[in-house]
């Protein structure tokens, strides 16, 4: 307890680090994942390719991508990307925008482990 006492800004940075490796160890893994992404998604704000710039895509309203205009099921969408949101639109992009907004999405890719979408999130939240 003394080392607490007399270093408190160290002890709380060791903390501060030790609670975040868990969170890298998901990003790590999320980044692997993402390469699957990559051939339609780019991370660089308006630099769209296929599909629309992941950068900055949690907590933005989804189908607004500033310059991206290829929008199918997310036309008219009225919701944000939250986590939850995305965990669901990744595990069946298809149905999920169908179910939402009567219409289909374009990306075919499907994170069926709850694992993968967990990781890709918490990587593009750090992005």
């Amino acid at each position: 307890m003394k080392i607490i006492r007399r270093y408190p800004i160290a002890f709380a940075l060791l903390a501060a680090i030790a609670i975040s490796l868990p969170s890298t160890a998901i990003a790590v893994e999320g980044e692997k994942i993402y390469r699957k992404c990559k051939a339609c998604h780019d991370l660089e704000a308006g630099k769209h390719k296929i599909g629309p710039s992941l950068a900055g895509v949690v907590g933005r309203q989804a189908g607004t991508a500033e310059g991206f205009t290829k929008y199918k099921g997310l036309t008219d969408a009225d919701w944000t990307w939250t986590e939850l949101e995305l965990m669901a639109y990744l595990e069946d992009p298809t149905s999920y925008t169908k179910a939402k907004t009567g219409i289909p999405s374009s990306m075919t890719l499907k994170l069926k482990k709850e694992e993968e979408r967990k990781a890709v999130i918490d990587y593009l939240k750090n992005q």
